[in-house]
């Protein structure tokens, strides 16, 4: 059976302390809540700096057992002229104890900038740069790319050989490519509204509910960008993520739709 996780970005965040959190909740505290009434956070910290294997590991105790984390992958990793120059970097952020999150690490989020245009032969090498494991414990890989460059069925069909997942960016900034690449699927939604008390209208988290069912199933939704061949059917773990937008909506989003699925 396939899982759908839905979450947000972090847990910490002023604005959510009386909106998501309670009044007078503990700082401290605010992770075990969040993995309460959440079932998947990413963690976009990991994108700025390293944190030390403690850090993982008190994460992994404070939350529930079928809970889990993805990780933004370090900015020195992906932000760089040559990716096929990033081996060090993407060695230095896989070992600096992720592995601590055990069974409660999702898939690791390689993020490109937008300015990041496809080249076929440099991704291809990045691609290839991308550990299966980690100390014994296997790893998953989605790369998030900005630019209408990637938007041609080689690009698909990498990402799709290497069995990492196409991020699909739903955003009023970027381009989205909604191609299945991977055994599981990513989704990173980014247009919630702060005039909406849950971020997005009813109709639209329905639509974004059938979606995620959909993915789980191992079908591909309609009405979405797609630019390469269809995948084989198959169940699918899918990892959805309210993100960016009216970042003090999210949390709301996010229990909204899971209460769809």
């Amino acid at each position: 059976m396939a899982n759908i996780r839905i979450g947000i970005g972090g847990w910490t965040y002023e604005p959510w302390r009386g909106t998501f959190y309670p009044d007078k909740w503990p700082h401290k505290r605010e992770l075990e809540y969040a993995s309460r009434h959440l079932t998947a956070i990413e963690v976009n910290g990991t994108y700025y700096s390293g944190f030390k294997p403690a850090t993982f590991a008190g994460w992994a105790e404070v939350v529930p057992d079928d809970f889990v984390f993805t990780l933004k992958a370090s900015r020195f990793c992906t932000n760089r002229k040559v990716l096929a120059e990033a081996g060090e970097s993407i060695r230095r952020f896989t070992s600096q104890g992720i592995v601590e999150l055990g069974p409660k690490l999702g898939p690791i989020l390689w993020q490109f900038m937008a300015t990041k245009k496809f080249d076929a032969d440099d991704f291809r090498a990045f691609l290839k740069l991308l550990p299966a494991e980690q100390d014994g414990v296997a790893l998953r890989h989605a790369v998030q790319v900005r630019h209408d460059s990637f938007h041609v069925p080689e690009f698909v069909d990498l990402c799709r050989a290497a069995n990492v997942a196409i991020v699909y960016g739903e955003s009023p900034d970027y381009p989205a490519i909604a191609d299945v690449t991977a055994d599981f699927v990513y989704a990173r939604l980014e247009s919630s509204v702060e005039e909406e008390p849950i971020g997005y209208s009813p109709d639209a988290l329905d639509r974004w509910a059938g979606a995620a069912k959909r993915w789980a199933a191992g079908a591909a939704p309609d009405g979405l960008p797609y630019f390469g061949a269809l995948p084989p059917k198959q169940p699918r773990d899918v990892f959805v993520f309210m993100i960016s937008g009216a970042k003090v909506r999210n949390p709301a989003a996010a229990q909204a739709l899971i209460a769809r699925v």
